[in-house]
């Protein structure tokens, strides 16, 4: 294995993986340092697929990179910086070294009522799950579609599927990746490209505990690993499949939650918000 770095700015399930031939030959993940990201990159870096693992924090890619049979380049990169988004966005379009898969998974959530939120924190949820999403779609199609193959796979959330109180900022994000991630995934129709939104549930991961929702009494079952998130996602993605929900039970939430009306949704999601 080797690395290499940019400048910095401010599983199991692996050995049936290994016996699969690598769909990709070079994959960027993004959050690649912790959680669904980390066990995407282990995921393909056990099927021989190359990787770019972007992050902000380096010493946890350079861990990630050691642990690995793959070559790692490592780029160190805080999304919320336009200019440090520029840097992934010109690693994703480089013709000279092609990214067959980008995965757009990094992304944080903010919770509490709006009014008393850091406006400054929201704004910057918006910038990693949103505007970065869209500047690194934006880069893999553009690179990919007249290359006629390559993959797109972002991470979204069931919390975009319905609004919810005390969840505003992250929730209205989500819902934006779903959207536009299916609407994309129309439009590259035909194109050799395709766009796969996954839409994890309950996942245990840093970001739930940092969220605060670790310790919530959600039911045993609603609980995924985040290996199985990521095995799902890949697999989604390797059929090119537009969209997939993990998890039996987050896939029965979802389809029996269309015909509820949304002001009981709404009341719903707030008590599940506030730990049922």
């Amino acid at each position: 294995m080797t690395s290499t770095t940019e400048p910095a700015g401010t599983s199991g399930g692996a050995a049936s993986d290994a016996e699969r031939p690598s769909t990709w030959s070079t994959a960027l993940v993004t959050g690649a340092s912790s959680g669904i990201g980390r066990a995407m990159a282990h995921r393909l870096a056990a099927e021989g697929t190359a990787l770019v693992a972007v992050a902000r924090d380096e010493g946890r890619l350079r861990a990630f990179a050691d642990e690995v049979a793959v070559d790692v380049e490592v780029l160190v990169a805080d999304l919320a910086d336009p200019a440090q988004l520029a840097r992934v966005e010109a690693r994703v379009a480089d013709a000279e070294r092609p990214v067959d898969l980008v995965v757009n998974n990094a992304g944080f959530g903010t919770y509490g009522p709006l009014a008393s939120l850091d406006v400054d924190d929201e704004t910057l949820e918006i910038a990693v799950n949103v505007t970065a999403v869209v500047r690194l779609t934006h880069a893999a199609v553009a690179a990919m579609v007249p290359r006629g193959r390559g993959a797109v796979l972002n991470v979204g959330s069931v919390a975009g599927l319905q609004a919810t109180p005390g969840n505003a900022t992250y929730g209205a994000s989500k819902a934006f990746v779903a959207s536009f991630g299916e609407s994309v995934a129309g439009e590259l129709a035909g194109t050799g490209v395709t766009l796969t939104t996954v839409l994890p549930g309950f996942t245990h991961t840093e970001f739930a505990e940092r969220a605060g929702i670790g310790g919530r009494k959600v039911p045993k079952p609603a609980w995924q690993t985040a290996d199985a998130v990521a095995a799902t996602a890949l697999d989604a993605a390797r059929s090119g499949r537009p969209w997939v929900v993990p998890g039996a039970l987050n896939k029965v939430l979802v389809s029996v939650a269309g015909p509820v009306p949304r002001r009981l949704k709404r009341v719903l999601a707030a008590r599940a918000a506030k730990g049922m």
